[in-house]
Parts: structure tokens; sequence; C-alpha cells
């Protein structure tokens, strides 16, 4: 299978990605949309006329997200709704409130290396925000996905997933000493994990997942570091948020991508399997690919979210 490649590139803008396509009649759901990728990929979704929902745990911050997207697009079919994905009882009630087909599902609420902390169930807490609540989430809009009969899910994951795999006895750190980049590596490898699994197990709904590293960029996902991620990345290779939002724009409307699905994606096009930490923002580790590795975090995923509800 050959490696998927794209028109656009690092540079790349999500304007630039949807430029000529339409997707009116169609719903899309971004997970925190209140500020930075998250809000570029919302607006660059209205612009092709689909439906967005901004899932946000701050409602206020969304609604005026929205009234700019609208105003900067046009879209009157914009709205802010509340998600909490720590708490299971908030992503319940998103989910049963949900009304029709879903069309595009983009996973891009994130926390990055933020100091050691645990939702009520006992989960830690970058696991719990940036994959079981997407899991909770995606899994709870199954039937919603599943009846559009060509949904994609975009999932917003990081080159960070190289500073580890799923630590299968401990996902929760409760026997290791927390450390907030390996937690945070950890989840953003369950994060491709679960694009490969979704990919193979919704196969039959014509349902699709991909992955991504949106790139370096200055956001609010920072607010536990300085504001300068991880500090080693040079100047060069830092984007814009509009740059940021590009590759899950992409994924999430283009059509080089009908069909694709379990694929991990750098810069507007799929990058390479490694086998070692590639000291660049490109390359895949082999262990966030490995499907039994997905099979066997999809149960483990299912039985937290089931003993939790």
């Amino acid at each position: 299978m050959s490696t998927l490649a794209t028109p656009f590139g690092f540079a790349s803008t999500a304007g630039e990605v949807v430029s000529g396509i339409d997707l009116s009649g169609r719903q899309a759901v971004v997970t925190g949309a209140s500020s930075g990728i998250g809000a570029e990929t919302a607006r660059a979704l209205a612009a092709t006329g689909a439906a967005v929902t901004l899932a946000v745990r701050d409602v206020a911050a969304g609604e005026r997200v929205a009234k700019d997207i609208t105003e900067s697009t046009g879209s009157q079919d914009v709205r802010a709704a509340h998600l909490d994905l720590t708490d299971p009882a908030s992503i319940t009630a998103f989910t049963n409130a949900w009304q029709g087909p879903l069309h595009v599902l983009v996973n891009n609420a994130g926390v990055m290396a933020c100091p050691e902390q645990y939702t009520g169930q006992g989960w830690e807490w970058q696991f719990a925000t940036n994959h079981l609540g997407h899991f909770a989430l995606a899994t709870g809009l199954h039937s919603a996905l599943a009846a559009d009969g060509n949904a994609r899910i975009v999932v917003v994951s990081s080159t960070g997933h190289q500073q580890s795999p799923i630590v299968w006895d401990d996902v929760n750190f409760a026997f290791r000493p927390y450390d907030p980049w390996l937690a945070y590596g950890q989840s953003k490898t369950a994060n491709v994990l679960f694009a490969v699994e979704v990919t193979r197990r919704w196969a039959g709904d014509n349902i699709t997942a991909n992955a991504l590293m949106p790139g370096a960029i200055y956001t609010n996902l920072q607010r536990h570091t300085g504001g300068r991620g991880s500090g080693r990345v040079p100047a060069e290779l830092i984007k814009t948020v509009d740059q940021g939002a590009a590759t899950s724009v992409l994924l999430a409307t283009s059509p080089l991508l009908e069909g694709v699905g379990g694929r991990y994606f750098v810069d507007c096009n799929e990058t390479e399997i490694v086998d070692r930490r590639s000291g660049t923002l490109h390359g895949v580790a082999r262990y966030a690919v490995d499907p039994a590795g997905a099979r066997r975090l999809w149960d483990l995923s299912q039985d937290l979210i089931t003993r939790a509800a």
C-alpha cells in the first residue's frame, strides 16, 4: 500500500484546502473549537456550507467563536454545544441530544503535558481527555455516523506519540511515577490506534478515520508548558493557526481521502512508519498503527467506559 500524497503541504492553509469543496446539507462536529486550530477547522468547514457544531466546555466562548465564524463565512448554521470530555455524563447528554446523520467528526480537543490529575473515575487526565472522552463520543454517535453511509472521523494526534506506546498494565500511572510528557505521548498513541480500529471495525458502515499531526502551533494547548510547547521545535517549523488546521480539514473534506482510513498524516500528506524516534515532526511509530494494539485498546476503552456508565 503506497503512501497517499496530495497537492498540499507544510504551508497550506485550511482555506486553501477547502477551496471549491461543497458540503452543503452535511453536519460536522468539532471538539475543542472555542480557540486554536479547532476554531479554524470549524471555520473552514462552515465555509464549505456544512452545518457545524462546536463541542466545547466553555459554551460562552464557543458562542463567541460561532458568531465570528458566521460573520466571516456568512454561514447561519454554526452553533456551540456543551461537551466535557472528562465527564461521561456530559458526553452521554451530548450524544443523546444529537439529531440526524453526522457526516464529519473532528476529535480535536486535547490537553498537553498537564500536571498530574485524575478524573472521578480514576483515569489519568490526558488519557481521559485526549482518548477516552473521544472514544465515548464517537461510539455514542456511531448510529449517526453510520446513517450517512460515508462518514469521516478525524483524530488530532501528535508527533508526541513517539514519546510512549500504550503501557497496558498501567495506563493511569497507578504504579509508575507520573511524567507529563509520557502521559501525553501515551494518549497521542491512543489517538492513532483509535483511527486504525475505527476503520477496521466500522468498515461495514463505510466510516473511515485518520489521525494527524497538525504541526507546531502556538495555541492554548501550550498553557502548561509556558506557551511554547516542548521548546524544541525550530522557529521555521512553527505554523500559523490557519496552517495548523489544514491537515484536519483535508482529512475531513478532500475527495482524495474517499474510502481511505487508518492512516497518519503530517503536513497534509501521509507520513512514513518509523521504528525509532524520527527527530522530526514526521513519522508514525509502528506501535501506533499496529492492528493488534488497536483492537486491544478498543477493548480496554470499551471496558473502562462501560464500567463508568
